[in-house]
């Protein structure tokens, strides 16, 4: 009798089990569609901005490095073109009266990131050691308007100038002013063009600002 009632128990779990798996297979849900990041491109603009980063104090060179050696290693320099911290020169006096130019940070804790926002690159920007965030609500990246930028100490010039690779130009502006060189290269996205010049009688690559070059006829 017990033998009886055991091998009842086990068919009629294999009989509900099989139902079940019937009556499954027949009514399948449809698989639940995933949820739209909002980190996608911006809606009807590809171009580049500047976002501003916030980082742990002391991390600015190292988030900076790191990001810079992931946009090098996934080959992302078509969507990710430049890091910043933000220096200023001051002028230090040291205790022998000695004066001494250092570079400081403008807004430490803080780095400039020139990107187009997709959800690779703020995946780079967000998982980086050290980052803590995009400034911006909700930490959603914001791109900087132009009067922030220049606040920062990002060059934004509103000018138009028509040079191209093997121009003769002359360097109007800045620490190179009144060196005459050839366009080796053009960064239209940086807005820089990269000349030779000699210096202590070696040929050396110097980037300059497309605002700080005048185009020779």
């Amino acid at each position: 009798m017990a033998e009886n009632i055991t091998n009842g128990i086990d068919d009629e779990n294999i009989e509900v089990t099989e139902t079940e798996a019937a009556e499954a297979v027949q009514a399948e849900p449809e698989e639940p569609k995933r949820p739209v990041s909002s980190n996608v491109k911006q809606n009807g603009d590809n171009e580049p901005h500047w976002y501003v980063v916030h980082t742990y104090s002391g991390y600015e060179n190292k988030v900076k490095a790191d990001i810079e050696k992931t946009i090098e290693n996934r080959r992302l320099e078509d969507q990710m073109f430049e890091v910043m911290v933000p220096l200023q020169d001051v002028l230090e006096t040291k205790k022998d009266g000695s004066k001494k130019v250092v570079s400081k940070k403008i807004f430490p804790g803080y780095v400039l990131v020139h990107m187009i926002k997709n959800d690779v690159t703020w995946y780079v920007v967000r998982n980086t050691r050290g980052v803590t965030g995009f400034v911006g609500p909700g930490s959603e990246p914001v791109p900087l308007t132009n009067e922030e930028m220049r606040k920062l100490g990002v060059r934004i010039d509103d000018y138009v100038i028509d040079v191209e690779v093997g121009d003769m130009i002359k360097v109007i502006r800045g620490a190179w002013e009144g060196t005459v060189a050839n366009i080796k290269s053009i960064n239209r996205t940086k807005e820089t063009a990269t000349i030779e010049i000699d210096i202590f009688g070696r040929s050396t690559d110097v980037e300059i600002g497309l605002g700080d070059i005048q185009k020779l006829d």
